[in-house]
C-alpha cells in the first residue's frame, strides 16, 4: 500500500460499536477496522451502554490499525469523531462517567416531557404557548416519545437525583470521546439538538437560551460550552495518545453527529442533495438554506455540520435492527431453533433467501416499528411484526418482507421530506451497512420510485465524512470538492414493472399503522 504524506484518524461511533479508519484528506480509506460494544436492555424502556466500552473499543481499533501500518503513525494530522446522538453521558468534574450512557432508544423520560410541554390550550398534545416559543427559537420541540436527550436528563433529575446532583456536565458520545482525548468539555450545536435548549434563529450564533432552560427546569452549568464543528477542540493529551498508539499533540476536531457525518461522507453536501442511511436505524436527509418547522410531521430545519446551512432529516428507529432481530431470535441464538452464535455470513444468507421470494413477498407485510417510532409519526406505543402470514408462507417471503417493510417505511419518510421541501428528490445516495446489499438497494429504488446511488464502501460513509470535516477545517479540501471525491459503486433505477405492486402495498402498509395504532396503545400502556 502506497501511503500519502498525511492522513486523518476518523471515528464513527454507532450503536453496535465504533468504526475506525485512517483516511486521506481526499477521502480515500487507507485501512479500517470495527469493534463491537454491548447494549443493556432494562425494564420500563431502559437501554444503556457503558461509555468506557466505547473508549476501550476506539483505543483497541486505533492501535490495531497503527500496529499493522506503523509508518502511518507519524502521518496522522488530525483526529475527527462522529457518533450517534440523543445519548446522554453524565460525567463528574474529572470527566468520569457517573453511570452508563442512556441510549437514544431509551424511553424512560417520556412522562417528564409531558410535564414541561403541557398547557391549557393544546396542539398535537403540546401546550400552545410553550410550543410556539420552542418552535420559534429552535425549530422544534421535545418529543413525547422520551427518546430525546432532554428526556434522559429529566429522567435522571427526577428518578436518579443523586446522579443529577453529582453531574458536572451531560455529554453526547462524541463529546465524551473528545473529552477523553483532550481534557476539554465541549459540544457542537448538532450534538445539543435534542436537548432543545439552544436558539437556532441565527445559524451562525447558536447558544443556550435562558427561557428554554427555565421551561425544562435544568441548570445551565450542567451543559458544555458550544464550539463550531470545524473548531479544533484541543491537542491530543499524552495519556490518551498512549492508549490510542499515537503521538501526543495531534489536533482533535470538535466533530459532529453520525447523521451529519454520513451525509458528508455520502457526498450529499449541496442544498437538496439527499442521502438515505440504512443501518441499525434509517433516515433520509438533506441540507437546505432556510429554517422551517412541520410540527404535524415532527420535522424541522436544524443546525448542520456545514457552516451556514440547515439540515433536515426524517428517521425511522429500526431498519437493520429488524434483520438483527430476525437473525438473533428466529434463525440463530440461544432461544432460536438453531442455537449458538450467528454465522459470520448470516446477512449474506438472509440476502440470498430474500432474493428467492418474488416482489411483494407473497402479500406478507412487515411493520418495522419494533421500538416505537419517532418520525414520520411520533408513537412510542406502536410495535411491529408480520401481517398476512399463512401456513404456506415460505421463509424467503418472511425475510424479503422485512427488507420491503423497512423500504415501505422509508417511503413514508420520503413523503414527509418532499412535502417539507416542496420538491421531488430524484436521486438518493445510499450508505450504511444495509446499502451493501444490491437487493435492498433495488427494493428501495422500486418502493420509493427514485434512483438509488449506492456509494462505494457504504458502511464507511461516516468515517469518510468525519475525515472530510477535518480536511476542510485544516484547508486540505473544500465543500465543493467533496461530491466528486465520493465514488458511486452502482446505480439502481426503479423498475417500472413493480410500481403498481408497491403503490398498493404502501397503501396497505399505511392502513396497517392506522389499524394497529389503537391496539398497540392499549397493549403497551398508552390507552384504555
Amino acid at each position: 500500500m502506497a501511503h500519502p504524506s498525511r492522513c486523518i484518524l476518523a471515528v464513527d461511533l454507532g450503536t453496535s460499536g465504533p468504526k475506525v479508519a485512517l483516511v486521506t484528506p481526499e477521502g480515500t480509506i487507507l485501512t479500517r477496522t470495527r469493534k463491537s460494544v454491548s447494549t443493556h436492555f432494562l425494564p420500563d424502556g431502559g437501554i444503556e451502554q457503558n461509555p468506557d466500552d466505547w473508549w476501550t473499543a476506539v483505543c483497541e481499533a486505533s492501535r490495531e490499525l497503527l500496529d499493522a501500518h506503523p509508518d502511518l503513525r507519524d502521518r496522522v494530522m488530525a483526529i475527527s469523531c462522529a457518533s450517534m446522538y440523543s445519548t446522554v453521558v453524565p460525567v463528574d468534574a474529572q470527566g468520569r462517567p457517573l453511570m452508563n450512557a442512556i441510549l437514544w432508544m431509551d424511553t424512560r423520560g417520556a412522562p417528564y416531557i409531558e410535564d414541561i410541554t403541557r398547557g391549557f390550550v393544546k396542539i398535537q398534545g403540546y401546550g400552545l404557548r410553550r410550543a410556539l416559543v420552542w418552535i420559534y427559537l429552535t425549530g422544534g420541540i421535545p418529543t413525547h416519545s422520551g427518546k430525546d436527550s432532554i428526556a434522559h436528563v429529566l429522567y435522571l433529575k427526577h428518578e436518579r437525583p443523586e446522579i443529577y446532583r453529582e453531574t458536572h456536565q451531560f455529554l453526547e458520545p462524541k463529546d465524551y470521546l473528545n473529552l477523553r482525548m483532550t481534557g476539554t468539555f465541549g459540544a457542537t450545536p448538532e450534538t445539543m439538538l435534542l436537548y432543545w435548549l439552544t436558539d437556532h434563529r441565527d445559524i451562525h450564533h447558536v447558544d443556550y437560551h435562558p427561557r428554554l432552560l427555565r421551561y425544562a427546569g435544568v441548570d445551565r452549568e450542567k451543559f458544555p460550552p458550544l464550539y463550531r464543528t470545524l473548531d479544533v477542540l484541543g491537542p491530543l493529551q499524552a495519556d490518551a495518545a498512549e492508549e490510542l498508539g499515537l503521538p501526543a499533540g495531534i489536533p482533535v476536531l470538535a466533530g459532529t453527529n453520525d447523521t451529519h457525518a454520513a451525509a458528508i461522507g455520502a457526498g450529499a453536501v449541496q442544498d437538496y442533495d439527499a442521502h438515505l442511511y440504512l443501518g441499525t436505524s434509517s433516515w433520509i436527509s438533506c441540507h437546505l438554506p432556510y429554517k422551517k418547522t412541520d410540527l404535524f410531521r415532527n420535522m424541522a430545519s436544524l443546525p448542520s455540520a456545514i457552516p451556514g446551512k440547515y439540515y433536515l432529516a426524517n428517521e425511522q428507529e429500526c431498519a437493520g435492527a429488524c434483520l438483527n432481530f430476525l437473525r438473533d431470535h428466529l434463525f440463530y441464538g440461544d432461544d432460536a431453533l438453531d442455537t449458538g452464535p450467528p454465522p459470520p455470513d448470516a446477512y449474506r444468507r438472509m440476502d440470498e433467501l430474500a432474493a428467492q421470494a418474488p416482489p411483494g413477498s407473497d402479500g406478507v407485510l412487515f411493520a418495522p416499528w419494533l421500538v416505537g417510532e419517532r418520525t414520520p409519526v411520533e408513537d412510542p406505543w406502536i410495535r411491529g411484526g408480520f401481517f398476512n402470514v399463512s401456513l404456506g408462507t415460505p421463509r424467503p417471503a418472511l425475510v424479503r418482507a422485512v427488507f420491503e417493510g423497512v423500504a415501505l417505511n422509508a417511503r413514508w419518510l420520503l413523503e414527509g421530506i418532499e412535502h417539507f421541501l416542496g420538491r421531488t428528490l430524484q436521486t438518493l445516495r445510499m450508505v450504511g451497512g444495509g446499502a451493501q446489499s444490491d437487493l435492498w438497494c433495488q427494493i428501495h429504488a422500486d418502493v420509493l420510485q427514485r434512483t438509488i446511488l449506492q456509494i462505494e464502501d457504504p458502511i464507511w460513509a461516516g468515517v469518510r465524512g468525519a475525515a472530510f470535516l477535518a480536511a476542510v477545517a485544516l484547508k486540505q479540501t473544500t465543500w465543493e470538492e467533496i461530491p466528486n471525491r465520493v465514488p458511486i459503486q452502482n446505480t439502481f433505477p426503479p423498475n417500472p414493472a413493480h410500481r403498481e405492486l408497491y403503490d398498493r402495498l404502501y397503501r396497505e402498509f399505511r392502513n396497517l399503522y392506522r389499524a394497529f395504532r389503537p391496539i398497540c396503545a392499549r397493549l403497551n400502556g398508552g390507552g384504555s
